[in-house]
C-alpha cells in the first residue's frame, strides 16, 4: 500500500484559530444514528435506515455525496479515522456525507465539511450528479448514488479534523493523484472510480464544468 504524497500536507489540525466541529448532523442522534435515504435504480426514495443498520453484507442503494477540495494546485485528501466502520484507514477525497430526508444537496455538503474538518466551504459546484458505486471490504458493503463536487475551503488554516472522522490529511498535485490512482490501492474504491471521470472534464479541478442539477436523483435537490 503506497500512502498518498505529503505535499504541502497537514497531519492534524494545523496552527491558528480552530472552530468546533458542528454537532451531530441530526440534534441528540449519535452519527450511527442518522436517518439515511434508501432509493431505488431510478432514484427515487423508499423509505429510510439509520446509518449503523443500513451498511452490511448487502447494503441497499443509499443516497450520499463526494467532495473534493482544492488547494492550490491540488486537492486536499484525509485517511479515514481507523474507528470507522467502513473503510477505515484508506485515503479519499476531502470529505463524504449522507443527505438527510428533505435536505439540499448544498445544505448537506456545508453541514458535513464543518462536522468532519471545521471548515466553511466556497465555490461549491457541482461535477458528477450521476455517480454510483459499489464497493466491499471486510464483509461491510458501500452501495451509493454519490453525487461528486467540489469547492474551495475559506481558510485551510483553521483546519480541525474530528478525530472520529479522519487520522491525517495531506495536499496532493492534482496530476500525481490522477498519475497513481490506476495502481494505489491506499485510496478508497470511488476515489479510484472518481479520479479518471473527473480528469476526463478538464485537465485540473478549476477547468471542471458545472454539471445540470436534473442528473441529480428524484430524491435529492440541489
Amino acid at each position: 500500500m503506497t500512502a498518498p504524497s505529503t505535499t504541502g500536507a497537514t497531519a492534524g489540525p494545523t496552527a491558528g484559530p480552530t472552530p468546533s466541529p458542528s454537532p451531530g448532523p441530526v440534534d441528540g442522534l449519535v452519527d450511527g444514528d442518522e436517518p439515511v435515504v434508501l432509493l431505488d435504480d431510478a432514484g427515487r426514495a423508499i423509505g429510510t435506515r439509520t446509518k449503523l443498520a443500513v451498511h452490511g453484507a448487502d447494503t441497499p442503494l443509499h443516497l450520499a455525496f463526494s467532495c473534493h477540495l482544492i488547494v492550490g494546485y491540488g486537492v486536499l485528501l484525509t485517511r479515514r479515522a481507523a474507528v470507522k466502520r467502513t473503510f477505515p484507514g484508506v485515503w479519499t477525497n476531502a470529505f463524504c456525507g449522507h443527505p438527510l430526508p428533505g435536505e439540499r444537496l448544498r445544505d448537506a455538503v456545508h453541514r458535513r465539511a464543518r462536522h468532519e474538518l471545521g471548515l466553511e466551504v466556497t465555490d461549491l459546484r457541482l461535477v458528477l450528479p450521476g455517480f454510483r458505486y459499489r464497493a466491499e471490504a471486510g464483509g461491510l458493503v458501500e452501495h451509493e448514488w454519490c453525487p461528486v463536487l467540489v469547492a474551495r475551503p475559506v481558510a485551510l488554516e483553521v483546519l480541525a479534523p474530528a478525530p472520529q472522522e479522519v487520522d491525517e490529511t495531506a495536499v496532493v498535485p492534482w496530476s500525481e493523484l490522477v498519475e497513481r490512482t490506476p495502481y494505489d490501492d491506499s485510496l478508497s474504491p470511488w476515489v479510484r472510480e472518481q479520479v479518471p471521470l473527473l480528469a476526463a472534464l478538464g485537465d485540473g479541478p478549476d477547468r471542471w464544468p458545472e454539471a445540470d442539477p436534473a442528473g441529480l436523483p428524484h430524491a435529492l435537490t440541489w
